[in-house]
């Protein structure tokens, strides 16, 4: 009974918190192109990721009180204001983060230095890591694989698909994320220089 009160009170305090990650808005039309790549694949056992939920994760925030959301902002839209847009090349959908036990299906993209940059920007910003530049591999989580039901298949599916994809970044969003995932809403918008 003890142990049941302790994750109810873990819960509320969750449920009090609101799940932050700061991210890259995929364009409508690399949406509808990446949405109708993946239908290819609608009977295997992945469960895909709406349209409108495809992003490039920049920073994962983590839990954090609402009372705590101007100040995440403003940290965010100071830590980019003279960040120049800068292009995105992606080159293939493919299982990630290992093809050999997947987790994923990902949108993968050539390493990209002003992508690193912008990440190590907003952490340090939001105070999550020292200065350290590095390269920054883009991904687009397209679906996420029912690993149960991926495990039962006797041959397991090779999805590796060469898809040239190029996208313009000029601003980053600040989200909540609710429902497990399944509904992204938008906190802010940070345009870039």
């Amino acid at each position: 009974m003890m142990h049941l009160r302790i994750i109810y009170k873990i819960d509320l305090i969750y449920m009090q918190k609101k799940k932050i990650f700061v991210e890259i808005d995929v364009p409508g039309n690399m949406r509808r192109r990446l949405a109708q790549k993946i239908a290819d694949w609608s009977e295997l056992p992945i469960k895909w990721m709406k349209e409108e939920n495809f992003h490039i994760t920049v920073a994962f925030v983590g839990y954090v009180d609402e009372s705590m959301l101007p100040e995440i902002c403003q940290k965010v839209r100071t830590a980019v204001e003279d960040f120049e847009a800068f292009d995105l090349e992606f080159d293939r959908i493919e299982l990630g983060p290992n093809p050999e036990d997947p987790k994923m299906v990902w949108l993968t993209g050539q390493p990209c230095v002003e992508l690193g940059m912008l990440n190590e920007e907003v952490e340090r910003a939001l105070g999550m890591r020292p200065a350290a530049h590095k390269e920054f591999s883009p991904h687009i989580t397209l679906g996420r694989i029912r690993k149960l039901k991926w495990d039962e298949l006797e041959i397991k599916p090779a999805i590796s698909e060469k898809t040239i994809i190029s996208m313009t970044v000029d601003s980053l969003s600040i989200m909540e994320s609710k429902g497990g995932g399944a509904e992204y809403v938008s906190l802010e918008e940070c345009p870039l220089a």
